[in-house]
């Protein structure tokens, strides 16, 4: 690394917040590539991964939390979780057990039985980036099927969308064939009619594909934002007040951006205080005006680690 002068340790440092590039790159590996490019045009660094209920929520918050890595046994494979509060929560990442675009969330619905099991108050779900075409259909039955969850169940999650709403905001974001968003939408308005209390109007009951939805439904799951309950639990307020600049990234900067996802909210705070914000995303459909509405600076395309260490030295000269 190279080293660092009286001059540049006087600076502010630049808080470095990516969340994860989904399949590519872990948050820290983001934001690591990220400061080794600012650190060699001479800026220090905060980094500060993040996550918002999606991908490397459990990695980001554990070490935050003070809690320690757990697991338990679903239909003979070995799921991590995390522990905290000396055992008394449990924080699960439907990730974990569900691909992206699984045909059904039943594993969903096992897994926090299964942390449940563990004898804890509290589960902590984190539902972002799974989109179940069952629309969270196959997770109530399973706990259902088990007569309901022995503990609170608190769902962080990664989008305001409320249930009906998800075909619309999946289309409108390019994330799915107008098509396909179309069929999930009307899979979702069928289970959200089957539902024991019905969930449409609700924010965030999009989460997950209509898991979030789901479990507010049959087991009175708490539904919150995943992005200002990390960002709090991370202190990144302070430490965004006490840097030059922000530089947010993610895989794909999106309508969905805007939408609850970390990197708008981060970027969001730091308008709102004045400190300036840029971004490095692996790409981006998200348009100018979507820019503006966040105050991004500067934007640039970055999706693997040369690339982001070369966006990192070009910020470098920027901030």
């Amino acid at each position: 690394m190279r080293p660092v002068s009286a001059a540049t340790v006087s600076r502010a440092p630049i808080l470095v917040a990516p969340t994860a590039f989904k399949g590519t790159l872990r948050a820290p590996e983001v934001a690591a590539a990220l400061a080794r490019g600012l650190e060699a045009g001479g800026w220090p660094v905060d980094p500060c991964p993040l996550a918002d209920g999606g991908a490397g929520t459990l990695e980001v918050l554990l070490p935050a939390l003070g809690g320690e890595t757990g697991a338990v046994e679903l239909d003979g494979e070995t799921v991590g979780i995390g522990l905290l509060e000396d055992g008394g929560t449990a924080l699960v990442e439907l990730r974990a057990v569900l691909a992206p675009d699984a045909a059904s969330s039943a594993p969903a619905g096992e897994l926090i039985l299964a942390a449940a099991a563990t004898g804890v108050e509290v589960v902590l779900v984190g539902a972002g980036d799974v989109l179940p075409r069952d629309g969270g259909a196959g997770a109530a039955q399973a706990i259902r099927s088990a007569g309901g969850i022995g503990a609170t169940v608190v769902v962080l999650c990664d989008v305001r969308t409320s249930v009906e709403r998800v075909g619309e905001a999946l289309a409108g974001a390019g994330s799915l064939p107008r098509a396909e968003a179309q069929a999930l939408g009307a899979t979702l308005e069928r289970v959200a009619r089957s539902l024991p209390k019905d969930p449409r109007g609700l924010a965030y009951g999009g989460a997950g594909g209509g898991i979030a939805a789901a479990l507010w439904a049959v087991c009175d799951a708490r539904l919150q934002a995943g992005a200002p309950f990390v960002l709090g639990h991370l202190d990144a307020a302070a430490r965004m007040l006490a840097a030059r600049a922000v530089i947010v990234g993610e895989g794909r900067l999106d309508l969905g951006t805007l939408a609850g996802k970390a990197p708008g909210e981060l970027a969001t705070r730091a308008r709102q205080s004045g400190v300036p914000c840029y971004a490095a995303v692996g790409s981006r459909t998200l348009d100018a005006f979507g820019a503006r509405i966040l105050d991004l600076q500067t934007v640039l395309e970055a999706g693997d680690v040369g690339a982001l260490e070369a966006a990192g030295r070009e910020l470098a000269a920027i901030v």
